[in-house]
């Protein structure tokens, strides 16, 4: 499964170097999710994971606190959750989920991404049934051993523990996010590395170059897009 966790670390590289947009898409989530329920993380579960995810992103407190005090104001702002499901170069598959309080912007922005970079859309579940949600954490500090020591001492039943590059990789159902983190910061492990509830491809497809540089530009558009939180795909970018 290394080669999923690349792709994750790819993603999050080129996110770290448009850190203002990136800060203001989290500020929009972490509002959302507060207004799915209680501004309290402890018992907004949903609000737990952005929380969690804005953590190794770096977002700075001041954001993740303005976003927390507009959701416990009187603003009456909403947003919607929409996923669109397209196809790339080559056939290859693409999921692009967002969070907008304007749904026919949004639509038009996305159809247009896709089809301006040799990109079209799909009908819902043309698809994400190639795609499985997996909770995917990461650590430093620890063997994957000691890790899969850890987890089992916790009663936690996870998918898979690789090591790629100096971090230890756990993949699990998204129901053990929570329990696979808690697992881990009572063993005194307090920092992820990545902390994801992602769409991870059942298999990966490989493009010729010039197919891959402009499969680049169709997932640039759509991750630059104001109202898409996440970009999912089945393409291996790795040199």
């Amino acid at each position: 499964m290394g080669r999923k966790w690349n792709n994750i670390k790819e993603k999050k590289a080129s996110k770290d170097a448009n850190t203002s947009r990136i800060y203001a898409k989290f500020g929009i989530e972490i509002y959302a999710a507060a207004r799915k329920g209680e501004p309290d993380p402890e018992s907004n579960r949903a609000l737990k994971v952005v929380l969690e995810r804005a953590k190794t992103y770096n977002v700075p407190k001041a954001i993740i606190d303005r976003a927390l005090e507009k959701a416990k104001g009187a603003s009456d702002e909403n947003y919607v959750e929409l996923r669109y499901e397209g196809f790339g170069q080559n056939g290859s598959m693409v999921i692009v989920d967002a969070l907008t309080n304007n749904v026919n912007r949004t639509a038009a922005s996305v159809r247009a991404a896709f089809n301006k970079n040799g990109g079209n859309m799909g009908v819902n579940g043309s698809v994400a049934y190639m795609f499985d949600e997996t909770a995917v954490i990461g650590l430093t500090g620890k063997t994957v051993d000691e890790a899969i020591e850890i987890l089992l001492e916790a009663d936690v039943d996870v998918r898979d523990v690789v090591e790629e590059e100096e971090s230890v990789i756990v993949y699990a159902d998204p129901d053990q996010f929570h329990a696979v983190q808690e697992a881990f910061k009572n063993a005194g492990i307090t920092e992820f590395t990545v902390a994801e509830l992602t769409m991870l491809p059942q298999t990966y497809v490989t493009l010729p170059e010039d197919a891959k540089a402009q499969f680049e530009k169709l997932i640039d558009a759509l991750e630059d897009l104001e109202d898409v939180q996440q970009v999912y795909h089945n393409v291996d970018l790795g040199e």
